[in-house]
């Protein structure tokens, strides 16, 4: 497959989203809505579930199935307070030591005049700073898109796994063709020289572990991936200097040494 051919798999409106990955992986959910600044966003669900017996909060960005579900979740493009409740619901889990497992799937915050009336900007900087230092681990999913900072607001974590046909990047093939080439229809193009998959974000060390999309969707799927995640968090819960490792992480991107003549 090309990496365009990711994108569009990615985007395929068949795809489980992050409702289905906590109906498939969590027992017990109870949703909690609303920042306590301004309204309930849709396009972020979040709330209290066991993974496995252990509780945990778990945050997802929610594009929907139906044409009017997705319309009403704004097709998984969050507004400002959507990052702010699902911050609200991290430092929940914080204050209670439940562990945050995020599910990532959005092509990028939304672009509205509302939005930036109400700090679209401010929201994404604050959950990226307050992430760093959130005292409790962190996993982030990318199931789906992942585009620009409104995927990173809900990424900097502990750990990164992405789906073997999501993608991660500053910018949409799209978007980067038509600033680039001045032609959308160059998309594919543009998205070779993004290196925007799950290998590319693997090879570069933005992601710890590609999933494999076998079974994609079944109760198998779910179970292995929920068993996965588990393992996971059990090592996080016992590693000395979380956050110390979480800031050496990110700070180790973009690394390059130069050729001695």
């Amino acid at each position: 497959m090309t990496a365009y051919d990711r994108v569009r798999t990615a985007r395929n409106t068949s795809r489980p989203t992050a409702q289905d990955y906590i109906a498939g992986m969590f027992t017990g959910f109870i949703e909690l809505h609303g920042d306590r600044r301004y309204r309930d966003d849709e396009a972020i669900i979040g709330g209290l579930a066991y993974l496995n017996g252990k509780p945990v909060t778990v945050i997802g960005i929610e594009k929907g199935h139906s044409t009017i579900e997705r319309m009403r979740r704004s097709f998984g493009a969050p507004e400002p307070e959507g990052y702010r409740k699902a911050l609200r619901l991290m430092k929940q889990a914080e204050k209670f030591h439940r562990p945050v497992i995020l599910l990532v799937d959005t092509s990028g915050a939304f672009c509205g005049i509302g939005a930036e009336e109400r700090g679209q900007g401010e929201a994404i900087a604050e959950n990226l700073m307050e992430m760093m230092g959130l005292k409790t681990p962190e996993l982030s999913i990318l199931i789906g898109e992942g585009g620009s900072g409104g995927a990173l607001a809900l990424a900097v974590s502990d750990r990164v796994w992405m789906l073997e046909n999501a993608v991660y990047s500053v910018i949409s093939p799209e978007g980067c063709a038509s600033i680039l080439y001045k032609d959308a229809a160059e998309a594919p193009k543009a998205a070779e020289s993004l290196r925007l998959t799950a290998d590319d974000a693997a090879s570069f060390g933005i992601a710890e572990r590609v999933i494999s999309e076998e079974g994609l969707g079944t109760a198998a799927f779910y179970k292995k991936l929920a068993d996965e995640i588990y393992t996971e968090i059990e090592v996080l819960e016992h590693t000395e200097d979380l956050l110390e490792r979480r800031y050496q992480r990110f700070r180790s991107f973009g690394r390059y040494e130069e050729e001695k003549k």
